[in-house]
């Protein structure tokens, strides 16, 4: 088995930065989620579920100093990495309440006229990271602006036995992995607990329970009008809480992750 695919989101929610090589740190895939939209007016973060045209939305890391937006018909707009003199807005994800410093007014105002309605662009700094769910990791483990977990991983021949079922092919970005392993069964990974990449041991703590995003295309924002592939999932793979599809994953060290990468299951 192999690392086949390994995939950044800059921007909760925007579109996929397919990678070669990327750094896994203390919060996950470097630069991953980082970044969020979110509503000026309440501060609740903003995704595809209700907005299904922010999976045109490119955004690219630029390290740890700037974000690059583009979509088509914007020009481009390179925005700071908020210094520690920004405003500090109030935000929530899910059920997280946090303070986070705001992009600023013309980020602002780029998302805004792109989306059609006002929002605010957020900063997660390193130091904030955000304590993942403990009845699934350990204390002081964290993530950034994910659904909850810092590395989804999924395995190829789990996508092709469901293009299969549903009879056309879809593409890996409607599931937003990170990780994409090659030369596994299908649903192999449903029973690793852990594995090692490289050199990095990661635990398999939790299935992935997936929402109405996996319908959207990524390469136009069309939804399906048949809700496929999420209806052909719900006949086989649905249990107690939800519709699962991949597997979310905490990394136990740092280091560099590379497409080609063996991946051992070792529990």
């Amino acid at each position: 088995m192999h690392l086949s695919s390994l995939y950044r989101f800059p921007l909760k929610s925007g579109s996929a930065e397919l990678l070669d090589e990327g750094r896994c740190d203390e919060l996950g895939l470097s630069g991953d989620r980082r970044w969020m939209v979110v509503e000026a007016a309440t501060g609740k973060f903003l995704t595809q579920r209700a907005l299904p045209q922010m999976t045109l939305l490119h955004a690219r890391w630029q390290g740890e100093t700037a974000l690059l937006l583009s979509a088509s018909g914007m020009d481009d707009l390179l925005v700071p990495v908020p210094d520690s003199a920004s405003i500090a807005r109030g935000v929530l994800v899910w059920r997280e309440s946090l303070q986070v410093p705001d992009a600023g007014d013309a980020a602002a105002a780029w998302l805004t006229r792109m989306l059609d309605r006002p929002c605010r662009l957020v900063y997660l700094p390193a130091n904030q990271g955000i304590q993942v769910d403990q009845d699934y990791a350990r204390l002081g483990e964290r993530t950034t602006f994910s659904d909850g977990f810092p590395f989804l991983l999924i395995g190829q021949a789990s996508l092709d036995d469901l293009s299969a079922r549903v009879g056309r092919l879809f593409d890996m970005r409607r599931f937003r992995p990170n990780l994409v392993i090659s030369d596994a069964a299908p649903y192999a990974e449903d029973g690793w607990r852990r594995i090692r990449i490289g050199e990095i041991e990661f635990r398999v703590v939790k299935p992935c329970s997936r929402c109405i995003i996996p319908t959207i295309d990524p390469l136009n924002a069309e939804r399906s009008p048949d809700r496929e592939p999420l209806a052909t999932l719900m006949s086989y793979r649905k249990g107690e809480g939800g519709v699962f599809f991949g597997q979310n994953l905490i990394a136990e060290g740092i280091g560099e992750l590379k497409v080609g990468m063996p991946v051992e299951v070792l529990e």
